[in-house]
């Protein structure tokens, strides 16, 4: 018996009326999936990392999980969480921090599902199918909502851009570390197991 099949693109956009509720559901209900929704309703259904991009984010997540753990200043997160922003977006940066203060503001219930609350530090990983046009505008979306600084790590051209408030992103070439500045004091990432 033939089976059919469909071809779809990397990332599928859908415009779909969801309540929040709805729509924490459908994220719970196919875990295997990954799910963004931007200010304006469009559902973005995103297949599971590549594993070498996987291996990328856990070094990441574990860099700045150590740098966490011994400074206590915050939470961070990978990029299973999902986090509501003051424009409506729902967005799961590939890897996030939130100064402490912040988090404690918000109610357990809050912190249960999507807390509404923009991340003070994100970054995001470039995987095989991301475009550069959808990074680019997805990171400055964190900025315009709250962030305080942003790493666009881009593997493949062997670059870095820094997203910050009011200033020109800052693009750099071939950088052996990313220093966390006064966002995330005397954290610095080094590139090499990341970049390879």
């Amino acid at each position: 018996m033939n089976v059919p099949t469909i071809a779809l693109p990397p990332t599928l956009k859908l415009k779909i009326d969801l309540t929040d509720e709805q729509y924490f559901q459908i994220c719970q209900n196919n875990r295997d999936l990954r799910f963004e929704r931007t200010a304006k309703g469009v559902l973005l259904i995103m297949p599971p990392t590549g594993s070498v991009t996987g291996n990328r984010n856990f070094d990441l997540a574990v860099e700045l999980g150590i740098w966490n753990k011994q400074t206590k200043l915050g939470q961070g997160f990978d990029s299973s969480s999902g986090f509501t922003l003051p424009n409506g977006a729902e967005r799961s940066p590939d890897v996030s921090w939130i100064k402490q203060e912040r988090w404690d503001a918000l109610t357990p219930e809050e912190q249960q599902k999507f807390a509404p609350i923009c991340p003070d530090f994100v970054v995001e990983l470039r995987s095989l199918t991301d475009t550069l046009k959808e990074l680019r505008e997805k990171m400055q979306e964190y900025i315009d909502n709250g962030t305080r600084l942003g790493w666009l790590i881009d593997r493949k051209n062997r670059r870095v851009e820094i997203y910050r408030p009011n200033q020109d992103v800052e693009i750099l070439e071939n950088p052996a570390t990313l220093s966390g500045e006064d966002v995330l004091p005397g954290f610095v990432l080094d590139l090499n197991p990341i970049m390879s």
